[in-house]
């Protein structure tokens, strides 16, 4: 598995329902994570990564935005944001990294049902 730089604190990321968050290839975290959740966030380095980071934090949150108002849920919102599909789907898979093609993202864009596996609620 890749190193992650992971922070443990108490503050960051803000609300009960997240344990984690990543911050330009940084994660920051509310307690020991599971080797999922890491890979999780580093399929987020990743994506990260190849848009420049800004441009993904921007997508990020247009596209939230627009999931958001599509299922008439924040909660619902965030599972189906494309980042977080391909993350969800594959965190158990710990040589996606390897397997894993540039902006593999894109195909998780097309409406459908969460890709969402074993999140807490």
């Amino acid at each position: 598995m890749h190193v992650v730089k992971i922070f443990l604190n108490k503050y960051i990321p803000f609300g009960k329902r997240y344990l984690a968050i990543n911050l330009f290839g940084v994660v920051f975290a509310k307690g020991k994570l599971n080797r999922a959740t890491v890979n999780h966030e580093y399929i987020h380095t990743l994506q990260q990564r190849e848009m420049a980071f800004l441009f993904f934090f921007l997508w990020y949150i247009l596209e939230w935005i627009f999931r958001v108002i599509q299922y008439r849920s924040f909660h619902k919102g965030y599972y189906n944001i494309s980042f977080e599909r391909e993350a969800y789907r594959n965190q158990n898979n710990l040589h996606y990294k390897q397997e894993r093609k540039r902006y593999s993202w894109v195909k998780y864009l097309k409406k459908g049902k969460s890709s969402r596996q074993s999140v807490p609620r």
